[in-house]
């Protein structure tokens, strides 16, 4: 048998495999996890959790189609020619930004380190080379973080949306096991996170609505249109969400990965607004039109939220779609402008902080 002919086949089985457990996935055959029944997103009878009724909501495409298609279609410009540019961090640099103002650093893709009132964050935080199940294989990165592991300053709390492979990193969280104070998770997420080497006692678990204060941080974990699994039989075993923190008399919303839904106009109403909102903006796709927003849905959802500040988050680290890289930014940045829409698309590695005077540089322009 050629060479070709069985690194083909074997490409074919493991992208499968990949967008299986990334896009698709089958229901669970395991028994319910005790305890998540009592949320009212969680359905026992299928042992699953479920969006909220969507009557808008449009349907994917079927998984086997999508997996096929990562594979067989053909792909223009989702990878970059060009360097993307990184912002090196170093510890000194932190430290001396402010202590009582809040700050957030893009590190690439959703992950952001955060100093808030003077002590460090994490949200999403993947530093590994690939978001796979596999060290070989799977979307690779465009750049190196602008700061390595073990340059991190002590964490005092370490948010996750979901358990994506995007999302929730392997060899970060071994790394970070007990390296972190506290760590914020839907439910589900901590057996993850357990399984990983994290104490379950450094562990919080949040449904919808539900809120906790940490070292002076008022966390909530808000709705979000998605799904959740790390392989062919946990598909939506368990919760996925978005976040909002309350700090220093300022609110942040970050949207985590999420579809168009009603859900946003209801935390804005019940919030009163944010003064930043980290929005999903990238892999998005007609072909899974219902879990990633598109620009103009992103805009509409920034609308709904009542925010101050469009940050534009989920793009530029992987290559996860179809569209060009450049893609997600470009659209944001036009609709922005075309609305009046203050827009943060800040490089790897930059620090925004939140309130303060900024310009914002569209650093994609002229990369290939």
């Amino acid at each position: 048998m050629p060479a070709f002919a069985f690194d083909r086949r074997f490409l074919a089985r493991t992208v499968g495999l990949l967008a299986l457990l990334v896009l698709g996935g089958c229901a669970s055959t395991q028994a319910c996890e005790t305890g998540l029944a009592a949320s009212p997103q969680y359905e026992a009878d299928g042992c699953r959790f479920r969006n909220p009724a969507n009557p808008d909501a449009k349907p994917s495409q079927e998984g086997w189609r999508i997996w096929s298609r990562f594979f067989f279609g053909k792909k223009e410009g989702t990878v970059p020619v060009d360097a993307i540019p990184v912002r090196p961090l170093t510890q000194d640099r932190l430290a001396a930004l402010p202590a009582d103002a809040n700050h957030i650093v893009r590190l690439g893709h959703s992950s952001h380190l955060l100093k808030l009132q003077g002590r460090y964050w994490l949200i999403d935080p993947v530093f590994g080379e690939r978001v796979s199940p596999f060290s070989f294989m799977g979307p690779k990165r465009f750049h190196a973080p602008p700061l390595a592991l073990t340059e991190l300053p002590p964490i005092e709390g370490l948010i996750l949306s979901h358990d994506h492979y995007d999302h929730l990193d392997v060899p970060t969280i071994e790394y970070l096991k007990d390296r972190v104070q506290r760590y914020f998770v839907p439910l589900g997420v901590g057996r993850r996170l357990v399984e990983m080497g994290v104490a379950p006692e450094r562990i919080t678990e949040f449904d919808w609505w539900q809120a906790a204060t940490h070292a002076g941080v008022q966390l909530t974990a808000t709705p979000s249109q998605h799904f959740s699994g790390r392989g062919l039989w946990d598909r939506d075993a368990t919760l996925w969400s978005s976040w909002v923190l309350e700090v220093g008399g300022q609110r942040i919303y970050y949207s985590g990965d999420s579809g168009y839904f009603g859900g946003f106009a209801q935390i804005g109403a019940r919030f009163g607004g944010f003064d930043i909102a980290l929005m999903e903006n990238g892999a998005y796709d007609a072909w899974w039109p219902s879990v990633h927003m598109t620009p103009e849905e992103t805009v509409r959802a920034f609308g709904d939220l009542r925010g101050k500040t469009l940050y534009s988050v989920h793009n530029s680290t992987f290559d996860l779609a179809f569209h060009r890289w450049q893609a997600p930014l470009a659209e944001l940045a036009a609709l922005a402008q075309a609305k009046g829409i203050d827009l943060a698309t800040p490089e790897i590695g930059e620090v925004l902080t939140v309130g303060a005077p900024r310009a914002n540089r569209l650093w994609w322009e002229g990369l290939r």
